[in-house]
Order: structure tokens, then sequence, then C-alpha cells
């Protein structure tokens, strides 16, 4: 079926500028972390592409490793992106990260530079472009000196493969030595992508907002949603068939204690006297701090693009309800990526 992108779609959306740099994002942007791999059928996932796009959204993120299996999303969106987006390459923003395993033998995970070479060049070639807007390390290596993770994202943005360079998951200290590094050759980091959400509020202990802050980085929240918990999905005792807690990913299902999910029904009751969904609130709470650029959505319908884009109709929360939604918005053991490798070295 033939489509054509709404001409009114940048109207559909606001945008904010990332960091002190020249780029602009959508407030929110699409993820494409899970339910673009080959389990999903490639006409739901042209619609949500189309239904973001349409929404102004321009952003869309990938990694080499989305899947399953691994690199099957980066191919996908490249089938996408040649078919229906063809012709608007300049009016979006793809990015791609390195750093989770992905092919066998010493090279194929962590930050040395030959992963994260490697890994962009194939990362290309499945998406078919010359270069994408921004290109992560997708976690700090305990073990490659960070100069040497910095050196590669500072090469890849001069070799043209990526227009600007970002982190993912660094806690506030490597990130501020990541920082300094990168300005130090030249190619400033454009971009920090943490967790963030009503149930995983590490990025504020931690003094990482403040850090990218201060030094005019940008910031993008994944999992905004905590996995779909903050969805009306899981409001029932039982767990629906087809979600992700059943699918293995990355929700387990052991993060659906009473606990949590009294809490959850709770922030659900304040979304409704906002008359929004439990999904648009936990977005538009994330939006709430000027230093989250956008928030990062993922999807497995049209559908729900359109649900969570609905936050940026009332992004604004009384002291009231900050109050109120602090009393449940509490940590429910979702940060999967406190990253162990701070802690411990790496396995091999």
């Amino acid at each position: 079926m033939d489509w054509t992108p709404d001409p009114d779609r940048y109207q559909n959306m606001h945008y904010r500028r990332c960091g002190r740099s020249g780029l602009k994002l959508p407030l929110i942007s699409l993820g494409l972390w899970h339910n673009f791999g080959d389990d999903m059928p490639h006409n739901i996932k042209q619609s949500i592409c189309r239904k973001a796009f349409d929404l102004g959204i321009t952003h869309f993120d990938l990694a080499n490793n989305y899947g399953p299996p691994p690199g099957s999303a980066e191919t996908a969106f490249g089938k996408i992106l040649a078919n229906d987006l063809n012709g608007y390459r300049d009016q979006l923003i793809i990015s791609t990260k390195a750093g989770y395993n992905m092919w066998p033998g010493p090279y194929g995970e962590w930050g040395s530079r030959k992963n994260l070479i490697s890994s962009c060049d194939q990362s290309l070639k499945r998406l078919g472009v010359d270069y994408v807007d921004i290109f992560y390390s997708h976690r700090f290596d305990p073990e490659t000196p960070l100069e040497e993770t910095m050196g590669a994202l500072d090469q890849i943005v001069r070799s043209g493969k990526a227009l600007y360079a970002g982190i993912s998951s660094y806690n506030a200290v490597r990130t501020r030595q990541a920082l300094d590094i990168l300005k130090t050759l030249g190619t400033p980091c454009l971009i920090h992508q943490p967790s963030y959400s009503m149930l995983n509020r590490w990025i504020e202990k931690d003094g990482l907002l403040d850090v990218i802050s201060d030094a005019g980085v940008g910031s993008i929240v994944f999992s905004p949603l905590a996995q779909g918990m903050l969805t009306d999905k899981y409001l029932n005792d039982a767990i629906p068939a087809g979600s992700r807690a059943t699918q293995s990913k990355s929700l387990n299902p052991v993060l659906l204690n009473s606990e949590n999910l009294s809490r959850i029904r709770s922030l659900n009751e304040i979304a409704r006297s906002r008359n929004q969904t439990l999904a648009q609130m936990a977005v538009a709470w994330t939006l709430r701090d000027a230093r989250v650029t956008s928030a990062l959505i993922g999807a497995s319908r049209p559908e729900q693009v359109e649900d969570c884009a609905g936050a940026i109709r009332n992004l604004e929360f009384s002291r009231e309800e900050l109050e109120e939604i602090d009393k449940y918005a509490i940590d429910g053991g979702l940060n999967i990526w406190a990253a162990s490798a701070e802690k411990t070295n790496r396995p091999g």
C-alpha cells in the first residue's frame, strides 16, 4: 500500500536542543530494541515506523545486537529506510551502538577500537547507509582503557561514518572521564543514553544529570515505561499473553511483585486524574526535567506509538502531583544495566 508521510507531522511534535549542540531531537524517539527482530512480521515493523514519522518522530534508535537475532533490527530498519523513508534521510536521526556480544571470539563485544570500528562498519552495511547520525559506546568496558574506547568514537566521527558520538549507561564518574577525553580529542560527546523511569531513578542519585548538564551534553532516556510495567498491561494480577514478561526479553516476571504492582496501580490513579494514560504520564514525568532531551519508547503496535506521543499534550506537573508521585515512584529493582562492569571484572 502506498504511503505518504503526514505533511503536518512537524506540527505534531515538540523538539529540544541536545545539550549545547546545534541538534534538536523530538521529545519522543522510537527505539527498535524489541519487536524489530525476525520474530515480528515486517508489515508491523513498517507500520510502527510509518506511524512514528507521521507523528513527527524523526529519531530512530538501534544497536548492532538488537533483534533477535542480533543485527536483524538494523536489517529490518534498512529495508524500511529504503522502501518507505526513501528520500527522507536528511530529515531523520539514525543512531546505533556497539558494546554487547555480537560475534564469536575475543573481538565481538566490549569497548576495544577493534570491536567498535568493526561493529560500525557492519551496522552501516545492514542499514544500507553511508553514515549514522549518532554512534554510541553501548556500555563501559572495565578492561579496555577509556582512552581507547573514546578514541574509537573519535575516529568513527572523523572518518565520516557518524556525525556525533554518544555513550550509554555510563555512571557519573565514568561519564565525566569520557567527556573530558572526547573534548581533548576534539570530538565532543553529543549525548548520553541512560535508563530512567519512575521505578528506576538511579541517574538522580548518581548525579549523572548534573554532570552532563554542566558539560552541555544532552540525554535521551531509555525504558521510561520500565520495560512495559508503567502501562495498563499489568494493572490486573494476570500477566497478559505476549507481553515482555512472557517472552524472556528484558522484563523478568519476578519484578511484577506485589509491591511494584501496588505502586503501579497508585500511579495509574494519578495518571487518570491528569486525563492521561499511565504510559503518557510516565513519559511526561521523565521529560519534566529540561536536562532530558528525549524519551526513548518502544512499541509492538502503531497504537502504542500514538499513545506515548500523546504525552506531549500535558508535560506540566504541579508541586502537589510530583509529591504524590514521589510516594510511589520508588526504585523497583529495574536497573538491570547497572553495570556489573562498573564493579567487577568482566568474564573471560
